[in-house]
């Protein structure tokens, strides 16, 4: 069962529009269900059924999802987007992968998801340290 109105793909009107629709439809259900608001997270889908251009674009205006009110995760790890740019295998995706984050945590990302943990939570923290001299 399918929740969400929006058609499965790359076929969004307004991408961020679309995307913060859907978004705020979960945080309905959750409410719905009894889920307070201190534990609820939200999740742009980076990777699925979204295009190249598209998931870019909402690493790229990912501040824009955090005006809805929520902690925001960001999961770009290994990719196909990434894949496609930089022309690599899942496993030669670091770089890239540590890029989105960098992007991400700047445009407010709170929670990242990552294979390479090592690596990505030593990325994080200096990023922080910068960010917050």
């Amino acid at each position: 069962m399918r929740l969400s109105p929006y058609p499965l793909g790359t076929d969004y009107q307004d991408l961020l529009r679309d995307v913060k629709n859907e978004l705020l439809q979960s945080v309905a259900l959750a409410h719905a269900a009894g889920i307070p608001d201190d534990l609820i997270i939200l999740d742009p889908g980076i990777g699925f059924g979204k295009t190249v251009e598209q998931n870019m674009e909402l690493i790229a205006r990912l501040d824009e999802i955090r005006t809805l009110g929520y902690p925001v995760l960001l999961g770009p790890s290994r990719k196909s987007f990434i894949g496609k740019t930089l022309d690599l295998p899942p496993d030669q995706r670091l770089e890239g992968t540590l890029a989105a984050i960098g992007v991400g945590i700047l445009r407010g990302a709170d929670i990242i998801r990552v294979h390479d943990v090592e690596a990505a939570a030593r990325f994080s923290r200096m990023m922080d340290a910068i960010i917050h001299a």
